[in-house]
């Protein structure tokens, strides 16, 4: 399953973008945001929005870990 390596939110706050900046310039979707908030995954189209205001790629913010459930 895919995990969050850091914490987006966090990250994007201290990088100038608050969840009320977010919004107004609508880089994110309110699921998106929800999803970051509940440490789900959002999707694809998230994900590179995130990347692109972070300057980082998909690896230095998810991680694959193994399902112990098999």
């Amino acid at each position: 399953m895919l995990t969050y390596k850091i914490d987006v939110l966090e990250t994007l706050k201290e990088s100038g973008y608050n969840t009320t900046r977010l919004r107004k310039e609508k880089l994110l979707g309110e699921n998106a945001i929800q999803s970051l908030r509940r440490g789900e995954m959002v999707g694809i189209i998230a994900l590179e929005k995130i990347c692109t205001l972070l300057d980082m790629q998909p690896g230095n913010i998810i991680k694959y870990v193994e399902n112990a459930e098999k």
